[in-house]
């Protein structure tokens, strides 16, 4: 995928329900319920982070290499910005591609992730170690808001906040590792929506 990500998220306290919802109106499957593996590189001076840009290597079905541009907010808080992504062959081989060009994995993080499609907009399932969430993609901030009006989901709940911008929220208090979001690591963390600054959209 080239082109320019526009997105809206939702923190969501059962998302089965939200599932049963997209079946109802008859969206596609297309990518069944896979775990996702997420490693974030930077240089050791962090210049990315720094200038709000993104470098991921992702292993689910495949693997896939992304780079994200800062942010832009556009109508209403939704985000956008420049996306890049494309398939790599072997996962390690991209790792080891990437630490021989002077860049070190900084962020670990996983989640389980189903996706839908219904008019024409992509609707990720999202299970991370600290909660249930509904990511929202398309072209179009009408075409967004219509579809989180038919999954009866409150607009004005968005999350506006990245899954390791929220969880860098919670490291501290919980006496967590920042740069390790995993099901392990949070099995006995008790990390609430309050600690996290936002409220359920369902």
């Amino acid at each position: 995928m080239n082109g320019h990500e526009t997105e809206v998220k939702f923190y969501v306290r059962d998302l089965k329900r939200v599932e049963l919802r997209l079946r109802e109106l008859k969206a596609q499957l297309i990518q069944p319920r896979v775990h996702e593996v997420n490693l974030r590189f930077d240089n050791p001076q962090g210049d990315l982070r720094k200038n709000m840009k993104v470098l991921r290597l992702r292993n689910d079905s495949q693997a896939k290499l992304t780079f994200k541009g800062p942010s832009e907010a556009r109508a209403s808080g939704v985000l956008s910005r420049r996306e890049i992504e494309f398939t790599v062959g072997d996962f390690d081989s991209a790792r080891e591609f990437l630490e021989l060009l002077g860049f070190i994995p900084i962020v670990f993080y996983e989640k389980f992730r189903a996706t839908y499609e219904l008019e024409g907009v992509h609707i990720m399932l999202d299970e991370l170690p600290y909660g249930e969430f509904v990511e929202i993609e398309g072209d179009d901030i009408s075409a967004l808001r219509k579809v989180v009006d038919l999954l009866g989901l409150n607009w004005e709940a968005m999350v506006k906040a990245g899954y390791h911008a929220l969880f860098e929220r919670v490291v501290d208090k919980h006496g967590l590792e920042a740069g390790k979001l995993s099901f392990k690591a949070l099995e006995n963390a008790r990390i609430t929506p309050d600690d996290l600054s936002i409220v359920p959209a369902d």
